[in-house]
């Protein structure tokens, strides 16, 4: 199973819908609030290169948005 993180924060709707879309699909992985976590919020901005939340690091392949074609491909979930 690759390591997923996902920077968020509470009031992003994409970061909802990318959280919603990993438990709905039994996908296990860590988020971290940069909202109010300073360290976290440096380390998605070094990842990225970008200010915009949600960042998702699928075993250091990084996403930025909830982009569920671009995920699925990380995951190597081909269409059925």
């Amino acid at each position: 199973m690759k390591k997923i993180l996902i920077y968020s924060t509470p009031t992003c709707q994409y970061c909802k819908m990318a959280k919603e879309y990993f438990t709905k699909n039994n996908i296990p992985y860590e988020d971290f609030n940069v909202a109010v976590d300073d360290a976290k919020r440096e380390e998605a901005l070094k990842k990225s290169q970008q200010i915009g939340v949600p960042v998702i690091d699928i075993d250091g392949e990084i996403i930025v948005g909830f982009n569920r074609s671009e995920i699925d491909r990380a995951l190597g979930l081909g269409k059925k």
